[in-house]
């Protein structure tokens, strides 16, 4: 299956408590259907200190996300829409916004 949200786009969170959240795809998990989103469900994890210097503690990282709560922001509008696939004359394979029609570069 081709993939309709890669690493590097732009997403909103369409539901869940982080609804409405904007962030940069930092990871996709194609297996899980899943995608991990700069600032978006952040999780608490307690780490031990291991070996010589590195210090244990809280720290705060963002948790995967499944694909299905996720839609991708158009760079012209700035607007969520779904993705669709067009191809080119050169026959080439792209992903389309499904709002505006236009062409989603990456």
């Amino acid at each position: 299956m081709a993939a309709r949200i890669r690493k590097g786009d732009q997403v909103v969170v369409i539901s869940g408590s982080d609804r409405g959240k904007r962030g940069e795809v930092l990871r996709v998990i194609p297996k899980e259907n899943r995608a991990v989103v700069q600032g978006v469900n952040v999780a608490t994890h307690h780490t031990k200190p291991r070996g010589m210097g590195q210090p244990g503690g809280i720290e705060r990282r963002e948790a995967p996300i499944h694909l299905s709560n996720l839609m991708l922001l158009d760079q012209k509008s700035d607007k969520p829409t779904r993705v669709g696939f067009r191809v080119l004359e050169n026959g080439a394979k792209v992903r389309v916004a499904r709002a505006t029609g236009n062409v989603i570069e990456g």
